[in-house]
């Protein structure tokens, strides 16, 4: 369903497992740049009715998931760590090239957050059937169910705001070139890294 074209090798658990307040504290961020990401698509966008509600509401559920994973860091003693630069994002975004007209640079946000979103999904899957934890493990399915519905509505989006066989294209060349970038990720303590 997702069409990622490399998964994420399932030793990366393991990494996860030594290291879950790491992960915790990553994840947390990761949900409050999905917020931010929405909020900047109202900014960037308001001329787009459909897009700036379903943005409204994502914010909202992006900082509510971004609560939930604070709570959980709360819960296990400790505090919520300092921000790191993210690595798959960063190296995501070079996938698109600077400029271009208004529907064009919608169009890529849009494929850019599907892609992310469906990158969680996938880890949230993992997490969720293989963490020793079990209320990790029931928490990160819950997520993962969300983050689905996210990836496809993103997607919905980038084809009903672009041409559809061109967004189609783009979106199976930038599966392809993340294919690539993960091959040199899934070593590290963080969700897409």
């Amino acid at each position: 369903m997702l069409g990622l074209k490399l998964p994420t090798d399932p030793r990366w658990v393991n990494i996860v497992e030594k290291n879950i307040d790491e992960i915790l504290t990553d994840h947390a961020y990761c949900e409050q740049k999905a917020a931010s990401t929405a909020i900047s698509l109202i900014i960037s966008f308001p001329e787009y009715p459909e897009l700036v509600e379903e943005m409204i509401a994502l914010s909202r559920e992006e900082m509510g998931h971004f609560k939930m994973v604070h709570d959980k860091i709360l819960k296990r003693g400790n505090t919520l760590g300092r921000y790191r630069k993210d690595e798959y994002a960063i190296q995501l975004l070079k996938f698109f090239p600077k400029g271009g007209n208004r529907t064009t640079q919608l169009v890529h946000r849009l494929l850019y957050a599907a892609l992310i979103e469906a990158r969680s999904c996938e880890r949230f899957r993992l997490l969720s059937e293989q963490l020793q934890d079990n209320e990790l493990a029931d928490f990160y399915h819950k997520l993962m169910v969300s983050e689905a519905g996210h990836y496809s509505m993103f997607l919905k989006f980038a084809r009903k705001y672009g041409k559809r066989d061109e967004v189609d294209k783009k979106w199976e060349d930038l599966l392809k070139y993340e294919a690539g970038i993960m091959k040199n990720l899934g070593k590290k303590e963080t969700i897409h890294g």
